[in-house]
């Protein structure tokens, strides 16, 4: 596997974060610059890097695409994101809503062997904290059948599985109604108006989520 650095590695795996959370084979030079907090110019000029290392699939004017073995390192530098959250939380108790950041740091660590070893160390986790799953040596990932809570009816009954929000203000919203991975809840009543959601938690306790929170939980 090529040596990169620590701005292109950031670079492919945002572009495959753009992929798949809108579920696209291409992006755009803008939908980059926007992710990355930079300007156009300076995604082409990273882009031209990525297109020389075979790592992307890259014209002037056009979208750009991931090549095989772009998305072998962007998985790769998710599995070791992934897999540096899971230990943080379970092991040196950092709040979920902590690990990213720390992990955004620990994840431009290059010793295979390592990432390995944590792997196994933790169990083989299919799973991060927030419910997102960790991609397998191999690039494999484990797939799920979750929903987001806010295609669910009242009477539905769910399990809180992953989260699509990971930013700190969204997880300590949650952590305000007592939510978290593993949390069961029922719906309740769903408001015709804005979409929101009256739902009863562990604990019978009834809340409102409002839609915006509902469209970033997902649910079994």
């Amino acid at each position: 596997m090529q040596v990169l650095t620590y701005t292109e590695e950031n670079y492919l795996k945002a572009i495959y974060s753009i992929q798949h959370t809108n579920n696209v084979g291409e992006v755009s030079v803008n939908e980059i610059a926007e992710r990355m907090q930079t300007r156009p110019a300076t995604v082409t000029d990273m882009l031209r890097k990525l297109s020389e290392k075979e790592l992307i699939h890259y014209e002037k004017y056009k979208k750009i695409q991931l090549s095989t073995a772009g998305s072998m390192v962007a998985l790769h530098i998710l599995r070791k994101h992934r897999l540096w959250e899971s230990f943080l939380h379970s092991h040196l108790h950092f709040s979920w809503d902590e690990v990213h950041e720390v992990a955004e740091q620990l994840e431009h660590i290059q010793s295979q062997k390592l990432i390995d070893r944590l792997d196994e160390y933790l169990g083989y986790p299919e799973y991060d904290p927030h419910g997102d799953p960790i991609p397998k040596a191999n690039g494999d990932i484990p797939k799920s059948l979750a929903q987001l809570l806010s295609a669910k009816k009242a009477g539905d009954k769910c399990k809180i599985v992953a989260v699509k929000d990971t930013t700190t203000a969204f997880l300590q919203q949650l952590e305000r109604f007592n939510l978290k991975i593993g949390s069961r809840i029922t719906v309740q009543e769903v408001m015709p108006f804005d979409k929101s959601m009256v739902v009863v938690g562990d604990e019978n306790n009834s809340f409102q989520l409002s839609e915006k929170i509902a469209s970033n939980l997902l649910v079994l």
